[in-house]
């Protein structure tokens, strides 16, 4: 079902045709078109924003298509969300590279501790609030590209233990089910421009590995939901911060 709505998110699947027919049996999913690498693989796209046969911009298809191409394995699912913000990329931009505060738009992360130098390689020990199927993250720093505005990120410990079983429900693990979640995700900021001001387009992709006894639908719905409440909360504090700087620009006499 492809739905209408108001506001600024748009959620996609995106994903490399595996040959198995899991992802054209998806009601969600529209062909778009073939992979440009020469692999003849087909990329379907979901877009929630806009009606059948519309599909996404230009633009925006074409920053998934040069940043955001995952090659998901048989047991992952692999997806993509992104959100306009009334904001320049510059100020939108400094708050998504802090690899060591992610705390400061995040709204499920209370704390963050950086292991060693802040660079590419780094590890961050990310604590998670409660009511959520983990406690806690490591995380290593892929990629930061001030030039592009890449970040990308993979999960390489903590304690998550979440089983999604339909798309409205978790299950928790046992404790000695413990395991590293098999995650990595890139999050890029595109300028853009918004009601004739200064905008940015964020985009962030992931793929992961699907728990056992799950659909890739299911698994990519709730990824999916948690990187929407990060960007909206990246959205009201960036656009927060650049009203406070048009408020404190001297008025021209």
């Amino acid at each position: 079902i492809i739905r209408k709505v108001r506001g600024g998110t748009k959620a996609f699947i995106v994903s490399v045709g595996s040959g198995d027919g899991s992802s054209a049996r998806s009601g969600r999913r529209k062909m778009v078109g073939r992979s440009g690498d020469g692999s003849g693989g087909l990329w379907r796209l979901a877009d929630e924003l806009n009606p059948p046969e519309v599909g996404c911009r230009a633009m925006e298809a074409e920053c998934i298509r040069r940043f955001h191409r995952h090659e998901p394995k048989e047991n992952q699912c692999s997806s993509c969300v992104l959100k306009h913000i009334k904001a320049p990329v510059q100020l939108v931009w400094s708050l998504v590279r802090r690899f060591d505060q992610p705390q400061r738009y995040k709204p499920f992360v209370s704390r963050c501790i950086v292991q060693g130098d802040f660079a590419v390689g780094c590890l961050r020990e990310v604590n998670i609030k409660s009511g959520l199927p983990a406690t806690t993250s490591t995380e290593r720093l892929e990629q930061l590209d001030d030039n592009e505005h890449i970040l990308s990120i993979k999960i390489v410990g903590g304690d998550h233990r979440l089983q999604v079983f339909c798309s409205c429900h978790l299950r928790l693990l046992p404790t000695d089910s413990f395991r590293s979640w098999n995650y990595s995700s890139v999050i890029t900021a595109h300028p853009e421009m918004i009601d004739g001001g200064a905008g940015t387009l964020v985009i962030e992709s992931f793929v992961v590995d699907v728990p056992d006894g799950n659909t890739k639908d299911d698994t990519c719905f709730f990824v999916e939901a948690l990187i929407k409440c990060n960007l909206k909360s990246l959205a009201v504090v960036s656009e927060r911060l650049a009203h406070q700087d048009l408020a404190a620009e001297p008025m021209a006499l």
